[in-house]
């Protein structure tokens, strides 16, 4: 086990609070936490991409984030009637 797959690790130990915030909360927060959610997966999959030195696995991650921004706007435009 190396350093990047430990990092991953601890990583993955982070997403937990905002799985449950994601979980539970109210509208406002589940918001925020699915962005950071989102932010976390982006760099755990670009900690993988080194882990196992294969960079081709780069685009995966470059894809999410372009789409997660508007993901991030299509769900606050969706929960605007709520709030």
């Amino acid at each position: 086990m190396n350093l990047w797959l430990l990092t991953a690790t601890a990583m993955l130990a982070a997403m937990t609070p905002c799985g449950i915030a994601c979980l539970r909360g109210t509208v406002e927060d589940r918001l925020a936490a699915l962005e950071l959610l989102t932010t976390l997966t982006i760099l755990q999959l670009i900690i993988l991409t080194e882990a196992f030195h294969r960079t081709i696995y780069i685009d995966l991650p470059l894809t999410l984030a372009f789409l997660s921004f508007g993901g991030g706007l299509v769900f606050a435009r969706f929960i605007q009637r709520w709030l």
